[in-house]
This record gives structure tokens, C-alpha cells and sequence, in this order.
């Protein structure tokens, strides 16, 4: 081959109209039109922004993000002995987001008396969902599942509001006392219906001091958390109930 040959055949392996290879950068700080935008928030809450959106703009963590949705979600209903599992397993890197966002206070912060907290929430979303949007979905829930469990009375509600204001990532599958964080997933629609809820035909009756929910959910958001806002009918018409992963220890 002359050198005039070798000089064509390498301009036609050459990529001019491509962007280049991911590289880390902070998604924050280069965001210069979000940062003029929120010139209320103090310099140790710019600073907490900047760390978080620091971690996952790094090209690690991009390559995370591809990994976690190259590998979806796995069920698993039984182990090798034939014991009932349903367990629905996610790739590490998936797990990975989870920590870091929830760590960063992604779903706690603005639940946590710290001012600016929904903002700074909403901040956090719009970043992570450059990155990877799917692990948004369960952290999304348990921030807004935490003021409607609030209102509700009664020890039980206590413990799983503290569940769902920990900074902790915990991905095993416990009972919600065993537990350093707790995840929320919500089961609202039905084939019937859709987004039309009231045509929901899932029925709660009264069962000792809880109730027992008989029906047909669609669509489960994040099956992999610990309890669900799930939607039926009582009596008095279309109810919101929590349902715990682990009912009686099984």
C-alpha cells in the first residue's frame, strides 16, 4: 500500500460528526443558566448541589447508567429448592444510583427542615435524570409518599415514616423493622380503567384493626419496595391504603 493509499484509508475510519467518548463533568456547576436561575440558595447548598451532581456526571458513573439499563430487572419466584422468592433483582449498577441519590438526601432532604428543601429536591431530580432516570421512579415516590403517611395516625405509620426519612440505602429484603431505609412503590391503576381510578374494582374490607384488599393491580411502580400506596374501594368510596412487602413475617 503507497503512503498516498494508507493516508485515504485512514481518513475514512476517521469520526468528525459524532460527539466525543463520555467524559465526566459536573453536571451542576456547567450548567450555567440552572445555576443563575437559583441565586437564593446559600453557598453550602450550591456546594452540596455541586458535590452530588460531581459524583454522578463522572464518566464512571455513565458507564453505570448504561449498565443499568442494558440489564433490566430480573424476577425471580423460586429459589433452587422450590421455595417462593418474588423477588425482582437489579443489576449492581442500578443499586449503585440508588445509594448515592438517596445518600445525597434525594427523597429526606426536604422533609428534613432544611431550607430551600424542595427546590434543592427538584434540582436533584433534573440532574439525575440526565444520568439515569429510572432509579428517580422509587426515590420519587417515597419522597411524596412521606406527607401522606404523616397524616395518617397511629404507631405503625411512625415507624415506616422514620423508614422512608433515612439517608440509607438498604436493598434487602426484610420486614420494615429490620430495615435502615425503605423504599415506597405505589399499585394505583387497573386494566379497567387506567388512569380513570374510580373505575378500580380492587375491594378493602375490614379485617381486625387493618383491612384486607382483594383485586387485580396493571401496573406496580418499583415492585422492589418495601410497602406500596395502593388504591380500593371501601363502603365509603375509593381509598388510599399502605401495603407492607411483609405481612406476618412472610
Amino acid at each position: 500500500m503507497t503512503h498516498t493509499a494508507e493516508n485515504s484509508r485512514r481518513r475514512t475510519h476517521e469520526v468528525e460528526n459524532q460527539p466525543e467518548s463520555i467524559r465526566g463533568r459536573n453536571l451542576f456547576l456547567a450548567d450555567w443558566l440552572l445555576v443563575s436561575m437559583i441565586g437564593e440558595l446559600h453557598a453550602e447548598e450550591l456546594q452540596s448541589l455541586g458535590e452530588y451532581a460531581g459524583i454522578i456526571g463522572t464518566a464512571e458513573m455513565a458507564l453505570a447508567a448504561r449498565d443499568a439499563n442494558r440489564h433490566t430487572p430480573e424476577l425471580i419466584q423460586f429459589d433452587r429448592g422450590g421455595r417462593r422468592l418474588d423477588e425482582v433483582r437489579y443489576h449492581p449498577a442500578y443499586h449503585r444510583f440508588m445509594e448515592i441519590s438517596q445518600g445525597a438526601g434525594y427523597a429526606a432532604l426536604p422533609w428534613e427542615g432544611a431550607p430551600h428543601g424542595h427546590l434543592r429536591h427538584a434540582i436533584m431530580v433534573y440532574l439525575a435524570s440526565q444520568v439515569e432516570p429510572g432509579h428517580c421512579c422509587p426515590l420519587t415516590m417515597t419522597y411524596a409518599s412521606i406527607p401522606v403517611l404523616g397524616k395518617s395516625a397511629g404507631p405503625a405509620f411512625a415507624a415506616w415514616k422514620s423508614s422512608l426519612l433515612s439517608r440509607v440505602y438498604d436493598p434487602r429484603i426484610a420486614p420494615i423493622a429490620d430495615k435502615a431505609g425503605a423504599p415506597i412503590g405505589m399499585a394505583l391503576t387497573e386494566k379497567q380503567g387506567g388512569s380513570d381510578v374510580i373505575a378500580n374494582s380492587t375491594r378493602a374490607e375490614p379485617s381486625g384493626q387493618a383491612w384486607r384488599l382483594t383485586g387485580h393491580k396493571w401496573f406496580c411502580s418499583a415492585p422492589m419496595s418495601d410497602g406500596f400506596l395502593t388504591l380500593a374501594q371501601t363502603s365509603d368510596g375509593l381509598t388510599c391504603f399502605l401495603v407492607p412487602r411483609w405481612l406476618d413475617g412472610s
